[in-house]
């Protein structure tokens, strides 16, 4: 069976599917030898090279998907190199064979919270891209007198520089004091646009002084993981992502004993304590989420979220 040479390159994490479009393009990827055109089929016989390193058969080919939930605290950009040398979320995260991990979205430098990471650049295109609806969660906290207008304003829509915009959800936390200048919210929104969120209430006229992702589709923050370590998905949860965004489902290869013994020896060298004054340590308590099924289950009782994954505008 052949596929389309863009999509079997993404698949196997050697980039965005934009990027190996433009370096198929480009003419820096062959097969058998000759320069390849964009959307050309290629199968596990055909010999494919990208800037003259030869893609092993079974990277392009293999049924495997990884992904990853990284804890991003402050200061930490998504960036995989940085020209003023500020820490990226890259340098923390386990080394592939083969492939490279890719960023589902970003974060601001400001903003902490969960960044998902896989190895399948179809995933990844398809949870970013507007139109799948898949939708982000974040716990805000905001300076200022939030007014019911305010929020009416926020869900039915605003205009922002690069047009309009809105919070699918808006819930106030249930730890909230209305008498306090610092409030907080749990909103959501289908789209990552640049500083959206901030910007956002920053078209009410108020500013938002804590910003923390806590969930991205059906997957939450789990509560246990600590500022600058990840966790591995499980099969179960890495299924459940791709069926939002209507892809099949691949195997999930778990880590070797010395793969684990490694990546534990990485994050104990370069994990941070949280910073004094952070969002995990100023927001207000939260209580474990259930199933719709009412059952716990990992991305919702061990990510202790106190609601449900927001199903409007999907």
């Amino acid at each position: 069976m052949s596929e389309r040479l863009q999509k079997v390159l993404a698949r196997a994490g050697l980039g965005s599917r934009r990027g190996l479009e433009e370096a198929i393009t480009a003419g820096r990827v062959t097969i058998n030898g000759e320069t390849a055109t964009l959307g050309q089929r290629v199968s596990s016989a055909d010999a494919v090279t990208l800037d003259g390193q030869t893609i092993p058969s079974e990277s392009l080919f293999e049924e495997t998907r990884l992904v990853l939930a990284y804890h991003k605290p402050e200061g930490e950009i998504c960036s995989r190199h940085d020209t003023e040398g500020r820490p990226t979320i890259f340098d923390r995260l386990p080394k592939l064979a083969t492939g490279r991990w890719i960023a589902v979205g970003r974060l601001d430098i400001n903003t902490s919270g969960l960044i998902l990471l896989t190895t399948d650049g179809e995933l990844a295109n398809r949870l970013m891209h507007p139109s799948s609806g898949v939708d982000r969660e974040y716990l805000v906290r905001v300076h200022g007198e939030v007014t019911p207008d305010h929020l009416e304003a926020l869900t039915s829509g605003v205009i922002l520089d690069d047009g309009p915009a809105r919070f699918t959800d808006i819930v106030i936390h249930p730890e909230d004091d209305e008498e306090k200048r610092n409030r907080w919210f749990y909103v959501a929104l289908m789209e990552g646009r640049n500083r959206e969120v901030r910007r956002l209430w920053e078209s009410q006229g108020l500013q938002v002084n804590r910003l923390k992702r806590v969930r991205y589709g059906c997957i939450f923050l789990p509560s246990f993981l600590k500022q600058g370590h990840y966790v591995e998905l499980g099969q179960k949860e890495v299924d459940d992502l791709a069926k939002l965004v209507d892809m099949p489902s691949r195997k999930v290869p778990k880590m070797s004993p010395q793969e684990l013994k490694d990546s534990k020896r990485r994050l104990g060298k370069k994990a941070q304590a949280p910073r004094k004054g952070g969002a995990s340590k100023t927001a207000p308590r939260t209580a474990p989420a259930k199933s719709r099924s009412g059952k716990e289950n990992w991305t919702t009782a061990r990510a202790k979220s106190p609601r449900k994954p927001s199903t409007r505008g999907r």
